[in-house]
């Protein structure tokens, strides 16, 4: 039971950062402010995500087939989550 939860939760993982696009057609959310905490909070989810599911791909054995492409497709956003917010976080300290 506990493999089937942690499989759904990494697949929702999956599919969650997509919604950011038709957020985007809006224009409040291409304003100043709203941008940048839309932007950093996609990327806090999509690194937290990463760390779930290698978390429970790794510690909580979970190890099936669609745990196997979470695992890719959630270590990538955590990857592109990671740049992200250094790109938002670095030029302000400079």
């Amino acid at each position: 039971m506990k493999h089937k939860l942690f499989t759904i939760i990494s697949i929702l993982m999956v599919l969650i950062p997509w919604s950011i696009l038709p957020l985007r057609s809006f224009s409040w959310a291409l304003e100043s402010p709203t941008a940048e905490i839309m932007i950093f909070s996609y990327a806090v989810f999509m690194i937290l995500s990463g760390i779930f599911t290698i978390l429970a791909y790794c510690k909580g054995k979970v190890q099936n087939v669609f745990m196997k492409i979470c695992l890719i497709i959630n270590s990538i956003y955590a990857f592109f989550g990671v740049i992200a917010i250094g790109m938002m976080v670095l030029p302000a300290a400079m």
